[in-house]
Parts: C-alpha cells; sequence; structure tokens
C-alpha cells in the first residue's frame, strides 16, 4: 500500500511565509510538516510514499530525496501548474495500482489510521472519507419560529456539533477515471461524481487527532502547541 500527499498548492493564505517556502515544508516544532505526515503515515505501516509536488517542488525534492534517510521509499508526481486537491492526485495515477492512501499537506494527523484501512477492507468501500467531529458555539441567539412566523423558541449562543472533512482518505485506484487529466479538479467533485455512479463512499470519524493548518493563525498555533511540547521532554 501506498500513501499519496498532496503538496503543490501556493498556500496563499499563508502568505509571506510560503514566499520561499511551500506550505507543506512550513516548520512545525523541530520539522516540517510534510515531515511530520510522512513519519505518521510510516507509524501506521506504510512506508511508500508518493509525493504529489509544484509549486517550489525542489524545495521539497532536495529535502527528502528518495526518502532513504527518513525509513521510507519516496516517488514524485509533478505538475507544472497548479491543479487543486484531485487534480495533483491526477498526476499520481502511474504511481497507485491498488488500495492507497491520499492526504493533504496542509494537515497534521494522529487518530489510527489502521482502523480506518481496516474498516474501509471490510466494507469494500470505493472510497473512505476521514471525518473530524467540530464543535463551536455561534455567536447570536437562534430564534425558531413556526409557519406563521409566531415565535416558538430561543436559544442562546448554541453549540453546533458537525462532521467536517479532515483531507485524508482511503481509496481504490478506479478512483483516478472520476478526474480529468491536468485540468484544476476539486476532491468535492470527485466524491460527488463518485456517489453519482452509486460507488460506496464511506466515513471514518474521530473525535481528536487533527490539525488544520489552513491560515496564518492556525500555523501560529499548531507550531507554538509543537514548540511547546518540545520543552516539555
Amino acid at each position: 500500500m501506498k500513501t499519496v500527499i498532496l503538496a503543490g498548492g501556493l498556500g496563499t493564505r499563508l502568505q509571506p511565509y510560503t514566499t520561499f517556502l511551500p506550505k507543506p515544508m512550513l516548520p512545525l516544532g523541530e520539522k516540517p510538516i510534510l515531515e511530520h505526515l510522512i513519519e505518521w503515515s510510516k507509524k501506521n505501516g506504510i512506508k511508500s510514499i508518493v509525493i504529489c509536488v509544484s509549486y517550489l517542488r525542489k524545495t521539497i525534492e532536495d529535502y527528502f530525496e528518495d526518502g532513504k534517510r527518513f525509513g521510507v521509499n519516496i516517488e514524485y508526481a509533478i505538475a507544472d501548474k497548479p491543479l487543486a486537491t484531485a487534480g495533483q492526485l491526477k498526476t499520481a495515477e502511474k504511481f497507485v495500482n491498488d488500495t492507497f492512501v491520499c492526504m493533504y499537506g496542509d494537515s497534521i494527523y494522529g487518530f489510527n489510521l489502521k482502523n480506518m484501512i481496516k474498516q474501509h477492507q471490510q466494507k469494500k468501500s470505493f472510497v473512505t472519507m476521514s471525518l473530524h467531529e467540530y464543535v463551536t458555539n455561534l455567536p447570536y441567539g437562534v430564534i425558531e419560529t413556526s409557519k406563521n412566523n409566531k415565535v416558538t423558541a430561543w436559544n442562546e449562543k448554541p453549540e453546533i456539533k458537525v462532521n467536517i472533512n479532515m483531507g485524508c482518505y482511503v481509496m481504490e485506484p478506479e478512483v483516478m477515471k472520476f478526474i480529468p487529466k491536468n485540468k484544476p479538479f476539486g476532491m468535492d467533485d470527485v466524491i460527488k461524481k463518485a456517489m453519482a455512479q452509486k460507488k460506496l463512499v464511506s466515513s471514518f470519524l474521530s473525535k481528536n487527532g487533527f490539525i488544520d493548518i489552513g491560515n496564518k493563525e492556525s500555523y501560529k498555533k499548531a507550531n507554538d502547541e509543537f514548540i511547546q511540547k518540545l520543552g516539555k521532554i
């Protein structure tokens, strides 16, 4: 089994940090995000890695090379332009011929990937999506009304729970057929296509083990947490 890591994005929301570094190479503690992902894949028994690269790709290739220094084997799928998530994945088509893991290169995961893979295989799913239980409070009073506009309830700043996409998938190689070649294409479009074709798309829910590095604020918070952990060792 292989892990495909999508690491070709421009990281525009993290400017100016990503002016000279691709987002997956931003440090968290003493290691870049991408190294944490490779270690997590290895910890879960997958030592064959495909990294989809584009923006500032030499930075990634020069650091990881063939992966031997990290106890894994690394291959590179190269795009010459931004292709969005699924478009990046398509560049790795020639590297996968069996069930594989796909993950975004701008998040940190800590859930049990082995269990997710096991569930995928037991259910004979086409795609299994990792979901995170996200809890937040709305900053407003939510008013419920009846059809004739009568106010029936007032819920002040209610707690909302939703399941969000973590950006880690277990997939069958046939998923590549749903992605156009050399064209920007979102992973949401792939999943919708698969469901429209009656393919089994399953979910794997985790309440923890997920850090999203989506913008400067979330990156700074995550990096501070990793630095604090280093200080406690």
